[in-house]
């Protein structure tokens, strides 16, 4: 079994790569296109994947953020996402990896219910962004969103760390007894 470790490769100079994993590709393809249109002063990679383990054959660059995209209308799209993560290193979950569910804005349509990727989110100690992604103009507001998680995520953001970022993400609830 093959795992994604965020040290298996040194990280580029002024280069900042993420992954979008999720079974929805013209969606993703998308979110893509509209994050390669954000002015961004890293270099900027976007890889899409459907699954995990991605193949070991292919030549990639380090990864700095995994985004995981739910679509709330499949369950297929759950299984995927948790099916995915058994193939994530540890190490990454200090602030590299996020979960975006999309699909939200149609709730009489949804298949998944949002408080299952919340509780997914709060299991992987990971941050959980809502949009509608099929909204250009959400579509756009996401990808300069993740844009600048991405530069964080890279450390081309002085002063801030993925896991300050982790911290400014979390949520603000109290923390119950069992997190304490």
């Amino acid at each position: 079994m093959s795992v994604l470790r965020p040290m298996d490769k040194l990280p580029g100079l002024n280069t900042a790569t993420i992954l979008l994993v999720g079974t929805e590709e013209d969606l993703l393809q998308q979110l893509a296109d509209a994050m390669l249109k954000e002015d961004c002063t890293s270099e900027l990679k976007v890889h899409l994947a459907k699954s995990l383990p991605l193949p070991a054959s292919v030549n990639r660059p380090r990864i700095d953020l995994i985004v995981f995209v739910v679509n709330l209308h499949s369950r297929h799209s759950l299984r995927n996402v948790e099916a995915s993560l058994h193939h994530v290193d540890a190490t990454f979950f200090l602030g590299k990896v996020s979960f975006l569910a999309t699909g939200a804005g149609r709730e009489s349509h949804c298949s998944i219910h949002r408080n299952t990727v919340v509780k997914l989110a709060h299991t992987y100690r990971s941050p959980l962004l809502f949009c509608d992604l099929e909204i250009e103009d959400f579509r756009a507001t996401m990808a300069q969103r993740l844009v600048r998680m991405l530069q964080i995520c890279a450390g081309h953001v002085p002063g801030v760390s993925a896991l300050t970022l982790l911290s400014l993400l979390g949520s603000s609830e109290n923390p119950s007894l069992e997190d304490l």
